[in-house]
């Protein structure tokens, strides 16, 4: 069994009261999560340590996750978030990098209505800042997105990308022809990484290895083995089936298509993306 460290784990606490998304319509994800309620999986599939990502657009998640993090080795670094529009940002983020459980930042771009967002001029000089520091951003996901990652990542070539759940491919209605060429686009930049995760939640009914393993085989012509990085996205992975399964199914098709990098994608690259700057 592969070692493994998890590069995308979300927490959260309903009481604080800042999961804008999260409804009681998402039932079996609408109550608290912690560690130590995937651990015994997470352990049984050989994980070591996560790497904790931002779930809500406010500092104060931040803080929460950095307070955890500070107490528990499990937790290799955290994503956070900052506010790019705030008139102080840039003091946020360098107070943030000060703090070196923080590996990145993660703005919640596909929540937004305005897609092109990130684009703006303003945050030119914020990114530039992140770039410096060694901080990641990481690519909130959706399909219709994966070009707009493009131009940013042309934009700054010194900014370490990552893009979230391999830019959420369409697998359940079987449309990933402009998936497969927007991600090829972006995979010529050679500052982006791709998350192997979050495709069970975008699978439907099409979960089965061949399904999934399209993807991930595309995933690896594009990026290669050494720019590609497995995660769970637990707890949302529970909306389509358990830490267990995707951990499985992950090594099978990981062995099939990156057959002799299977610790690169599965722990290596991730260190080297994200940990890096913490020495």
């Amino acid at each position: 069994m592969m070692k493994k460290l998890d590069a995308h784990m979300h927490v959260w606490r309903l009481d604080r009261g800042d999961y804008d998304w999260l409804s009681p319509e998402l039932g079996p994800i609408y109550r608290d999560f912690n560690i130590d309620d995937v651990w015994e999986e997470a352990e049984a599939e050989n994980v070591q340590r996560v790497i904790l990502v931002q779930a809500a657009g406010t500092l104060a998640e931040t803080e929460f996750m950095l307070s955890l993090a500070r107490q528990d080795r499990r937790i290799a670094g955290v994503v956070g978030w900052v506010n790019l529009e705030d008139g102080d940002a840039a003091q946020q983020i360098a107070r943030l990098a000060e703090d070196r459980q923080i590996v990145g930042v993660r703005p919640m771009i596909a929540d937004l209505p305005q897609g092109d967002w990130i684009l703006d001029v303003r945050f030119r000089p914020l990114l530039d800042q992140m770039a410096r520091l060694g901080l990641v951003l990481d690519g909130h996901a959706r399909a219709d997105l994966i070009p707009v990652k493009t131009t940013l990542a042309q934009r700054h070539p010194e900014l370490q990308i990552v893009l979230n759940h391999a830019g959420k491919p369409p697998i359940a209605s079987g449309g990933l022809a402009t998936w497969r060429k927007d991600l090829a686009e972006l995979a010529i930049c050679p500052n982006v990484t791709c998350k192997m995760s979050g495709l069970l939640t975008e699978a439907g009914t099409h979960t089965d290895d061949n399904s999934i393993g399209t993807v991930v085989e595309h995933v690896a012509d594009c990026f290669g083995p050494e720019r590609v990085m497995w995660g769970g996205d637990w707890p949302v992975l529970t909306l389509a089936g358990t830490y267990t399964q995707w951990a499985e199914q992950s090594e099978r098709l990981i062995r099939r298509y990156f057959a002799g990098h299977e610790h690169a994608v599965c722990i290596a690259n991730a260190e080297r993306i994200y940990l890096s700057r913490k020495g």
